[in-house]
């Protein structure tokens, strides 16, 4: 596959699999990004003083600091999807 790849003659199916691949490496790194930001920001915002164990604030703190950290996430994902698609129409 190497020598295909460096001259660049790859069938309709393997440009497929490599696209799929690519998606798929990406979604992880999105999704990689998504848990370090919100743990990075919501331990900052809830977690005072660090001890062996969140106490009943501390709990409530971080799982509303994760919701709405999806939710905004959700949110600006599809505004730039819908953009993309917009995008990709005017072409």
């Amino acid at each position: 596959m190497e020598s295909t790849l460096s001259s660049g003659q790859l069938s309709g199916v393997q440009k497929d699999e490599l696209m799929e691949q690519v998606k798929q490496q990406i979604a992880v790194a999105n999704a990689q990004e998504l848990l370090t930001k919100m743990t990075e920001k919501c331990f900052k915002k809830c977690i005072n003083k660090p001890g062996t164990s969140l106490d009943s604030s501390e709990q409530k703190c971080v799982a509303m600091c994760m919701d709405r950290y999806m939710d905004a996430w959700n949110l600006v994902s599809k505004a730039y999807s819908n953009r993309l698609q917009r995008e990709r129409h005017r072409v």
